[in-house]
């Protein structure tokens, strides 16, 4: 009876989470995952929460993780949740992004309660049974670029207006990313020494999906850095801090490949 009762109260703690955290880093993952998902599976740990989704078509990926460090308070076992993106953003609405966000994780009714200053919301959450966990792919890819994001939007922006998708160009002396129509073009080359960082054996090049690529980028705050992992006509990889450092973000994106 005594191990029946302690393996019991084992089940209850690993099922517990319980978290204080600045409504704009909540904002933030949510914002950089439901660009690609509309649900999404969370890992919780003692060390943190982390999560990974691949989209619909197959063609996109999100490695997301957040340190417990991230967080003004935080309790959790080993624990798995099941989040509505569209429904969490509607919530986060409601928050400040100045304001603190209190969640407490409710067995019983299989709830996430929310509060918000003297606001409380409870929000369902969904089955994970259903739900996958992808394995991140080990690309190894010759070329690294780090760049401000402030320069990327500004490209990408422009790039709107003349194509569904952008060239991108790594080469030893230069980063590039071009967009063109069929009587416009738009190009950003950034030189080497105008970069954050640049390391590239050889010169590659691929094209991608600007609605992806946009996406994206647009969940890498302003002022901060991107850094991206490059080869000819391979899925590139993206990756930035957030929460002050306490918390990492990785995308993969597919190429386009033109046939003749």
């Amino acid at each position: 009876m005594a191990s029946v009762v302690a393996n019991a109260a084992l089940k209850e703690s690993t099922a517990m989470f319980r978290a204080t955290v600045k409504a704009d880093v909540l904002k933030h993952i949510v914002e950089a995952t439901s660009t690609l998902v509309d649900e999404a599976k969370i890992h919780i740990t003692t060390d943190g929460v982390s999560l990974k989704a691949v989209d619909p078509a197959h063609v996109a990926m999100v490695d997301l993780s957040l340190g417990a460090k991230a967080f003004e308070s935080y309790e959790a076992g080993d624990l798995e949740l099941g989040l509505d993106l569209e429904k969490f953003k509607d919530v986060l609405k409601l928050a400040g992004s100045a304001d603190t966000v209190k969640m407490e994780y409710h067995k019983d009714s299989h709830r996430l309660v929310m509060r918000m200053g003297n606001l409380v919301r409870r929000v369902g959450l969904v089955d994970t049974a259903g739900m996958p966990d992808p394995k991140v792919p080990n690309l190894n890819l010759p070329n690294k670029v780090v760049v401000s994001a402030e320069e990327l939007h500004r490209a990408i922006k422009g790039s709107e207006s003349l194509s569904d998708h952008v060239t991108v160009i790594a080469d030893p002396e230069f980063f590039e990313i071009s967009a063109e129509s069929d009587l416009d073009a738009l190009n950003l080359r950034l030189p080497k020494e105008e970069l954050i960082e640049l390391e590239a054996a050889e010169r590659t090049k691929s094209m991608f999906s600007l609605d992806y690529l946009s996406n994206m980028i647009k969940a890498v705050r302003s002022g901060g850095a991107l850094t991206m992992h490059l080869g000819s006509d391979y899925p590139v990889k993206m990756e930035f801090d957030l929460a002050d450092g306490n918390g990492h973000c990785v995308y993969l994106l597919a190429p386009r490949i033109e046939t003749d």
